[in-house]
């Protein structure tokens, strides 16, 4: 009830809540903690209850954000402390790291380990919360922290002031550029999301997870999966020029930004920019994407999707896209669309994978562009159907904007919409 209007005076509808130090922590005590022997509720003693206490703190602001918004918003509650179950009620952090670059390689195993004991929500402070980070260990932690299943800056009030604008307009334009890959793949991330929350398998995956039977994935823990379908590798040293790279299994691999393949099963030195980090798609699946440029995720809504697909050596690949309001629990009662993609035999089909009863949300959003890796450069058309109406492949760039720009095999304006059954045939 403390969160409902009458008693929190002046709060407006849009109320999120960050639950911090709420181990709890208390700076000037002799334990840095509530006294063990304080008693609680039915007098039960804190050492009783210390480890659960950021679990229920978490819980209560959560259930107090469903319970002034009368049941009908999602809450979003972040909090420092949890239990095994903090993950039914928001996100989390690695807590108060510092600006080196051996925090930011520490970050990935951590959000990794969190994600494996259910905890997917999770990320760590981009810059680091203690001390200043140089430059270039800001642009790297942006560009590595845009792949965290929860993304942000923080910083400590005593650091020095690290708005992506103070360091000059190339850091400026980088670190935009790697905000924007996140914003690229919210739909890819949202579909991930809804997976853990329905299965609890993470958004980001340590590499044997996606490849058990690879016994060079056991030990590697400076590389992750994002799902899937996306393999990121941080760079963790300043002035790097290289970076090596191992990508699994015994399919291809291709660049992000530029398309190229990679052979999988293969460890492959490569020659890096400031321009990002490495990061693939694996062959065999489709992601989706919104490429339009936009000032949030709430003028994204109705923006129309690319999908892209990165055909295996069978010359097959599917993945699913997730779609709902995004704010109300009306997906639980039906109110959402969920398709499976699948290119094969040379035809990419949009299926319906959603339970019956799944029709009481609908989107006009449409697929704008769908990029094809792997497909032989001799395609020149395709036709849609049910409409029967042919469709040029020509070359397009892989990304809107930002880097090098990569030409690849590109069906435009195809005109389908993401919530209709359809088939796209090459020709």
């Amino acid at each position: 009830e403390r969160f409902s209007y009458g008693v929190y005076t002046g709060s407006t509808p849009s109320l999120y809540i960050w639950n911090d130090m709420n181990e709890p922590s208390v700076f000037n005590g002799p334990e840095v903690t509530m006294p063990r022997d304080a008693l609680h509720f039915g007098d039960v003693e804190h050492r009783e209850l210390h480890n659960a206490y950021g679990y229920y703190f978490h819980m209560a602001t959560a259930d107090g954000l469903v319970r002034r918004g009368e049941g009908k918003d999602r809450p979003f509650v972040l909090s420092r402390a949890f239990f095994p179950g903090s993950q039914r009620y928001g996100a989390v952090w690695t807590g108060d790291n510092t600006a080196e670059w051996e925090h930011l390689r520490v970050s990935v195993p951590m959000i990794l380990t969190l994600g494996l004991t259910g905890m997917s929500f999770s990320g760590a402070d981009v810059g680091g919360f203690f001390g200043n980070p140089d430059t270039e260990l800001l642009v790297r932690w942006y560009q590595l922290g845009a792949y965290y299943p929860f993304f942000r800056a923080h910083a400590h009030h005593d650091t020095k002031r690290r708005e992506p604008w103070l360091f000059g307009e190339r850091n400026t334009e980088l670190i935009k550029e790697a905000i924007h890959m996140r914003y690229m793949l919210l739909p890819y991330f949202y579909t991930l999301f809804r997976e853990a929350n329905a299965t609890g398998v993470p958004v980001a995956r340590p590499l044997w997870m996606e490849f058990p039977g690879d016994e060079n994935t056991y030990s590697n823990d400076e590389a992750f999966m994002v799902g899937d379908s996306i393999l990121v590798q941080g760079v963790y040293t300043e002035r790097a020029k290289h970076a090596s790279v191992y990508l699994p299994g015994e399919q291809s691999w291709y660049d992000l930004k530029t398309g190229a393949a990679y052979k999988g099963g293969a460890t492959h030195k490569l020659d890096i920019s400031d321009d990002g980090v490495p990061a693939f798609q694996r062959a065999g699946t489709i992601i989706p994407r919104k490429d339009r440029f936009r000032r949030s995720s709430t003028q994204m809504e109705h923006d129309p999707f690319t999908l892209v697909i990165a055909l295996n050596s069978s010359k097959y690949a599917e993945g699913e896209l997730y779609v709902d309001d995004g704010k109300s629990f009306e997906f639980k009662n039906g109110a959402h669309i969920h398709r499976r993609f699948t290119f094969s035999n040379g035809e990419l089909t949009s299926t319906n994978i959603a339970p019956p009863g799944s029709n009481k949300f609908t989107s006009d959003c449409t697929v704008e562009r769908i990029i094809l890796l792997g497909l032989s450069p001799d395609a020149k058309n395709a036709v849609v159907e049910p409409a029967n109406e042919k469709v040029d492949i020509e070359l397009g760039p892989i990304l809107l904007r930002g880097g090098k720009v990569s030409s690849v095999l590109t069906i435009r304006k195809p005109n389908v919409r993401i919530a209709d059954d359809w088939t796209i045939k090459i020709l």
